[in-house]
């Protein structure tokens, strides 16, 4: 069964049945938002049964959108906290990424600003492997980008889409080797981006991220991992009553191959691994659990078939 990530949006009469539905066709609701009289799911759902959803979603006057990035988590990686760097740009791909269905999270350099003294510190390096996948927002300046990337990407395990002034030909050319995706023309600048050709480069940013994460995804095809983490979010729901206690929007973060867990390591990764996913599989069996770098939240990983020898 191939899930596929989508929006619903409809309003908030019997949207009780559209959640009902989607758990009968096997699928999972990974955020629900209910703003005034509307509401917006963002979920995985077997590819066969989209048009169904459809079907039932019409009488309700709801909207099935395809939402490439649902269920991943983003790092947006600012060059500092100064304000030349980070409110406008930094803000706004942030924002566009999470209409498309992506969890942000935008990271700061203590560091970052002038291509003489750019470093990325141990915790910063962590924070960013973490995630998914990073974008790295530059400025306008091509030789300023060309000294600082051999720092930034130094011990950086995840897929990289570098952003910045110069076109998209120039920052394939000075960057050597390679990065995952790039993005030209969206250096630093000091207004929202509201005009038709500011919005057309943050589309490019969706479809260049879309193409990094369906690589990835294929790559993970190839070793399925031993459990889909949108289950693994469903049973630590059940089975971690405190969970519903947290205050963040999104207290099981999914990712492409784990969740984060908005919860604190040390009082709660010893009760989590012995959850039994299934008769005899501990998630201790299946996932690697170890404290995250962000706020001592648990990062868990889910190990691929071929390490565990089983699927479930």
């Amino acid at each position: 069964m191939i899930l596929v990530p989508i929006t619903y949006k409809g309003g908030v009469f019997r949207h009780d049945e559209i959640l009902d539905l989607i758990e009968d066709m096997g699928g999972y609701i990974i955020q629900k938002h209910m703003i005034a009289q509307e509401v917006v799911l963002q979920a995985l759902i077997p590819k066969e049964d989209i048009e169904i959803l459809r079907v039932v979603s019409r009488p309700l006057a709801g909207e099935v959108i395809p939402a490439p990035l649902v269920g991943t988590e983003i790092a947006i990686v600012s060059m500092s906290l100064e304000i030349h760097h980070l409110p406008h740009a930094s803000c706004d791909v942030a924002e566009y990424l999470r209409t498309a269905g992506a969890k942000t999270n935008m990271i700061g350099l203590a560091r970052g600003f002038g291509k003489r003294i750019g470093l990325l510190s141990d915790e910063e390096r962590d924070i960013i492997n973490e995630h998914d996948l990073a974008i790295y927002l530059f400025g306008n300046f091509e030789t300023c980008i060309q000294e600082k990337m051999p720092t930034f990407r130094r011990g950086i395990r995840v897929p990289i889409i570098v952003c910045g002034g110069p076109t998209k030909e120039t920052l394939m050319k000075i960057i050597d080797p390679p990065v995952s995706g790039y993005v030209g023309g969206l250096g630093r600048f000091m207004h929202r981006t509201k005009e038709p050709e500011d919005l057309a480069r943050l589309d490019d940013i969706v479809a260049e991220v879309s193409r990094v994460v369906d690589a990835k995804r294929s790559s993970i095809a190839k070793d399925p991992l031993s459990i889909a983490p949108a289950r693994l979010m469903d049973v630590i729901l059940e089975t971690v009553p405190d969970i519903h206690d947290v205050t963040s929007p999104i207290p099981v973060v999914v990712q492409m191959d784990g969740v984060r867990v908005k919860l604190p390591y040390d009082p709660y990764a010893a009760q989590i691994r012995t959850i039994e996913v299934e008769v005899g599989v501990r998630i201790s069996d299946i996932c690697d659990i170890r404290p995250s770098r962000m706020r001592d939240y648990i990062l868990m990983k889910v190990k691929p078939f071929s390490e565990t020898g089983m699927l479930v």
